[in-house]
């Protein structure tokens, strides 16, 4: 068979080699022997003063705590310039990196803030230039004025940006524990939008608990790297509950959570809110009475973290008309004043309704009425609020009953005719006389108009 010939071939191949070696070594044993023989003929010996070079060194020998000594030591071992540069550059570098996170407090690492800390970003900014100058001041000390060029052609730059680790917790992390952090954070957000770019792609909707299964798989990953305080840290900053949770509690404004307010919460709602996420938007019977079970869970875990005065408070602010009463109250120096401004703002719309849907009014008397209410509402408005009220004068103390302008009819008018002339509806003109008949019309008949119409006139006769 085949086989068998290519075994004979390869024998018989080792068996020439092995002949090969063997004559070889025996022609190099003989030079060997002429060499030995040869050299025993020499008289004297001569020695030699041979001085052996170590060929290896440790990378400490040429460390130094002074860059300027670090960079003799890197050159005297004959170093490239341009690689004295790149590690000059980077270990600066690196070393102004771990400052900026941890010495600078952005805006970013108030985790528990909706809205941005103005003051804050500015102090920042301030910082962040005072640290780079310094850098590159340094840098230009080191390697002349043009460093910038070889950090430019040098240094590899990231394609993608990563998350910021920065602060008093994630700032300390070493170099290779917030480089595995990157890698999962990018990971997680590969999966997520690789799945929500393949449903889109099917023409389906993302399922919500799917979703929720892969930002758990990000978490898991983390929790292989991060001990359990570093890993709520960057959830509170980077999760999707807690951007949740600061977007609530931006709605409301006035609320103003602390730190450690803010921690309680998403410690109390982390795990309710990622169960309400799996259930999406499921409205069978069952997904209904766990959403409501769930959302019960959370209001009382609400209730729980905050204490009853604190939570009196959030309950109130997700009513918009008591944010409007509290941003009054506080415009005024006032916010003590929130509660009954509320009562009255909300007492004059009640008032206000229920005068709407009288009907036996006429549209003049609903505006008398309304801005009577009005009037009312600004009045204990300045009481709450502790504002002197302007004298009133007599006549706003006792006002007159104002008069209905009235006309006298010579017979030939009619209800159209009066509409157009005065400027009424013809509803409006039958409303302020309920007891006239102008299908009818009488020679001296006297007819009221719509109070507002017209400056209240003596009696006149109207001529077509």
């Amino acid at each position: 068979m085949r086989w068998r010939v290519i075994l004979w071939v390869s024998l018989a191949a080792n068996l020439v080699l092995a002949i090969g070696w063997s004559v070889n070594a025996h022609r190099n044993a003989a030079r060997i022997a002429a060499v030995i023989e040869a050299s025993n003929t020499v008289s004297p010996v001569i020695k030699t003063n041979v001085q052996i070079r170590r060929q290896f060194f440790a990378w400490h020998d040429i460390e130094a705590s002074d860059y300027r000594i670090f960079i003799q030591n890197m050159r005297e071992i004959q170093c490239p310039e341009q690689t004295i540069r790149d590690i000059i550059i980077a270990d600066v570098n690196a070393l102004y990196a771990r400052r900026k996170a941890t010495e600078v407090v952005l805006p970013e690492q108030q985790w528990w803030r909706s809205d941005p800390d103005t003051n804050l970003a500015v102090s920042a900014s301030a910082k962040l230039n005072e640290l780079d100058q310094e850098r590159r001041t340094l840098l230009a000390s080191l390697l002349g004025p043009g460093w910038e060029t070889g950090d430019m052609l040098s240094l590899p730059r990231p394609s993608r940006a990563g998350i910021p680790l920065d602060g008093p917790v994630l700032g300390i992390l070493p170099a290779d524990v917030k480089l595995s952090v990157q890698e999962i954070a990018l990971r997680g957000q590969d999966r997520v939008q690789n799945y929500l770019e393949a449903q889109r792609l099917a023409g389906k909707t993302a399922d919500p608990a799917e979703l929720v299964r892969l930002r758990q798989e990000t978490r898991n990953e983390l929790a292989h790297v991060l001990t359990p305080p570093q890993i709520e840290e960057f959830l509170l900053r980077y999760s999707q509950t807690a951007n949740a949770l600061r977007t609530e509690l931006g709605q409301l404004k006035y609320f103003d959570a602390s730190a450690e307010e803010f921690r309680e919460l998403f410690r109390a709602t982390d795990a309710i809110d990622l169960r309400l996420q799996a259930l999406g938007n499921a409205n069978d019977p069952q997904s209904q009475q766990q959403r409501q079970d769930l959302m019960q869970q959370r209001e009382n875990a609400l209730r729980q973290a905050l204490g009853e005065d604190r939570y009196a408070e959030y309950e109130s602010l997700r009513d918009p008309g008591y944010r409007d009463a509290y941003a009054m109250a506080q415009q005024a120096g006032r916010p003590d004043a929130a509660g009954a401004l509320y009562e009255i703002k909300t007492e004059s719309d009640q008032e206000l309704a229920k005068l709407r849907a009288t009907t036996n009014l006429t549209p003049a008397q609903l505006a008398v009425e309304a801005k009577r209410i009005e009037l009312e509402q600004l009045k204990a408005v300045a009481q709450a609020l502790g504002q002197a009220l302007p004298e009133e004068s007599a006549a706003a103390k006792k006002p007159e009953q104002p008069r209905t302008p009235s006309v006298v009819l010579n017979g030939n008018e009619s209800l159209g005719f009066l509409a157009r002339l005065y400027g009424v509806g013809p509803e409006e003109l039958k409303a302020a006389n309920p007891n006239v008949n102008f299908d009818k019309i009488r020679p001296g008949q006297v007819i009221q108009l719509p109070y507002g119409m017209l400056p209240p006139p003596p009696p006149i006769t109207v001529r077509p």
